[in-house]
């Protein structure tokens, strides 16, 4: 017997019981996003490999550790994309998107890292992302926030959930703090973890997102990053504050808040959850207003965020919303599937959007009831040769009580139209 091949380690399948709490949550994300005027892009899975390290900074655990990257037959580097952001900025400037205009766009899909899989954080993950282009203002950051706002109040994460904040100044703010950053680091060097030693030189900023202990004793004592922030961007993140303030949407402080990926400035935020461990970011982002030039197109204003769809589901899990059930209606049957099937198809037709689940291949009715009450279904519709001859359809409540009746095959649709309140 050959030997069974199992999924890759960290891309796990959804399995069809899984599936109803993706979609239920995938529609209300994007029905509130197309509330907001948001349209949607779908970009290729597989990117130039150079795309990422120009983006997202080859001085990145996700470029240096983490890339899905190898060589195709053309002797390209390509790369399966880490996260979305370089990905929807390319397409938008490639298509002509960008310049002189206003875009608000999200998307959704995996993204790959290779990393070391645990509850939420997987190698094959899941994104949806919104990006938007052509507004400088603090307006559309606390656009952003209150959307992501309104989404928790939606599903019924408010309370589980918290805002933190920051502002990453501009390209002058960011090296009037980068020299001092590193001025304190060096007298403190031989007390930082190898991989912050090697940032020091190349990238410092990133040396304030490591987890490494030794390093975080450190970093209690270092510059302070709003300290160093010119007079335009404490404006543009007290306005933003403002907004958030009258809108009654909580936050707090984190001066430490650099994101991971090197394009963002000003605008930096995260929210944060105590529920699922160690791995506590559902949703986050920011400005990066440079971003659009480093990748070769004219200077574009955007700021954008991305949300992490298997640790939403994690959180929806703890407190389950009641999903609907798969089918509305079971169909059994006895007879021949020349009058079961077209029967099915019949109301399907007059009763659009009805979810009808026909029981194929055979068995007793006694089974085939047992399948219909596994399926979910409120009802099952019997048809046997009792039936078929008076012209009649049995239909039996599967959930709530209720008696079985037997109604006229042309009264049919009128009754579960009534049953169903459509």
């Amino acid at each position: 017997m050959s030997q069974k091949i199992s999924s890759i380690r960290g891309m796990n399948d959804i399995l069809p019981t899984q599936t109803p709490l993706w979609q239920w949550l995938e529609a209300r994300v994007r029905n509130l996003l197309q509330g907001y005027g948001y349209g949607e892009i779908r970009m290729p899975i597989v990117e130039h490999t150079e795309l990422f390290k120009r983006s997202i900074g080859e001085v990145t655990d996700i470029v240096e550790k983490e890339m899905y990257s190898f060589d195709d037959r053309n002797g390209d580097s390509l790369t399966l994309r880490p996260e979305g952001t370089a990905s929807c900025v390319r397409a938008a400037e490639e298509h002509g998107l960008l310049y002189n205009q206003v875009q608000r766009l999200w998307y959704a899909g995996p993204m790959f890292r290779h990393e070391r899989p645990q509850a939420g954080r997987y190698r094959q993950f899941h994104q949806i992302g919104v990006e938007a282009f052509g507004m400088t203002g603090p307006d559309i950051d606390a656009e952003l926030i209150l959307m992501t706002a309104r989404l928790w109040r939606d599903l019924g994460l408010q309370d589980k959930v918290v805002l933190e904040l920051n502002s990453l100044g501009d390209s002058e703010d960011r090296a009037r703090y980068r020299d001092a950053l590193v001025g304190y680091l060096s007298q403190h060097a031989d007390r930082l973890d190898e991989d912050s030693r090697r940032r020091l030189e190349r990238n410092p900023l990133r040396v304030l997102d490591s987890k490494d202990a030794g390093t975080r004793e450190v970093l209690r004592q270092a510059p302070r990053f709003d300290d160093y922030l010119g007079d335009e961007a404490r404006q543009h993140f007290a306005e933003l504050c403002a907004v958030l303030d009258a809108a009654g949407v909580a936050y707090r402080l984190n001066p430490a808040l650099v994101r991971g990926l090197d394009y963002y400035g000003k605008t930096v935020f995260e929210w944060v959850t105590d529920s699922l461990g160690a791995q506590g970011t559902v949703c986050a982002g920011g400005r990066y207003d440079g971003l659009v030039s480093q990748l070769g197109g004219k200077p574009v204003p955007a700021v954008g965020f991305a949300m992490g769809i298997e640790r939403l589901i994690l959180l929806l899990e703890q407190g389950r919303p009641e999903l609907p059930e798969a089918a509305d209606l079971y169909l059994v049957s006895t007879v021949p599937p020349t009058a079961s099937l077209v029967l099915a198809e019949q109301l399907r037709d007059m009763l659009p959007g009805v979810r009808i689940q026909s029981h194929c291949g055979g068995g007793s009715i006694k089974s085939q009831m047992k399948k219909a009450d596994k399926s979910g279904a409120r009802w099952a519709l019997i048809v046997g040769e009792d039936e078929l001859a008076s012209g009649e359809i049995s239909l039996k409540p599967l959930r709530g009580g209720g008696d079985q009746e037997r109604i006229v095959r042309t009264d049919l649709a009128e009754r579960l139209a009534a049953l169903m309140k459509l």
